[in-house]
């Protein structure tokens, strides 16, 4: 059986050449999972890392009972690591950080308030700590997505998200998706709520996007996402005599 239906809460953290922050986060998630308002446990993807975060991230797990990884064999990127997570956690929600623990894990507690009435419980991030550059990017990026897929979302980059695993498990996944998952979520007819988290600046590491792949990747996913949602299909079972 695959150790994360164990928990309530598998927390995944994509990992792509941050062997800075590895130790920051078992310290930080570690000091969660003992606060946690269900009991959680911490799935790393490694995606692909060329430094020394492999190693450490395998040491971590060693002498953390509640902590797993996945090393992929290859870079694919955020969303193929996200998916990778999600396809691999069998706990009823799944929870998303990013590596860079610019959010923090306590943050989780204000979303798991609400993940019995919603599908779906993501960050807005309060008192941003990027540069001006990065926010100004990040700002039109958003306002164009909300225009072009009307899902209402505020920060959609969030990177402190709990979805309900069922409907993560049914999101189509394809290269940019980790930008639409509010989106993704409300095609399955589930509802989203958006919880106020902190920010904080980046300590170690170095940020994987830049002034180019923060529009323009985003500006052709939207047109990519609204050609997948006239063509989505939506099903749900009434009845089978499958399980025994």
């Amino acid at each position: 059986m695959n150790k994360t239906a164990n928990y309530q809460l598998t927390i995944i953290v994509p990992v792509y050449n941050e062997e800075g922050n590895i130790l920051r986060l078992e310290k930080e998630l570690g000091e969660f999972l003992k606060d946690a308002k269900v009991s959680s446990c911490v799935l790393f993807v490694n995606d692909g890392s060329k430094d020394d975060s492999e190693r450490l991230i395998r040491e971590v797990c060693e002498r953390n009972e509640a902590f797993f990884f996945l090393n992929l064999a290859r870079n694919g990127g955020l969303s193929a690591a996200m998916k990778a997570g999600i396809d691999n956690s069998f706990s009823k929600w799944v929870g998303y950080i990013d590596a860079d623990l610019q959010t923090t894990p306590q943050d989780f507690n204000k979303l798991l308030e609400f993940v019995d009435q919603y599908e779906m419980v993501m960050g807005i991030r309060t008192g941003r700590k990027d540069s001006f550059v990065k926010n100004m990017s990040s700002r039109i990026a958003n306002g164009f997505r909300r225009m072009m897929t009307h899902d209402g979302v505020e920060d959609t980059g969030c990177p402190l998200k709990v979805l309900r695993t069922d409907y993560a498990k049914r999101i189509p996944f394809f290269t940019g998706m980790h930008r639409f998952l509010p989106a993704l979520i409300q095609l399955q007819e589930g509802q989203v709520k958006q919880v106020p988290v902190r920010h904080f600046p980046r300590i170690a590491g170095k940020s994987k996007y830049n002034l180019v792949n923060r529009l323009i990747g985003p500006f052709k996913d939207c047109f990519a996402y609204r050609w997948m949602r006239k063509r989505y299909i939506n099903y749900q079972v009434a009845e089978n005599n499958l399980n025994s």
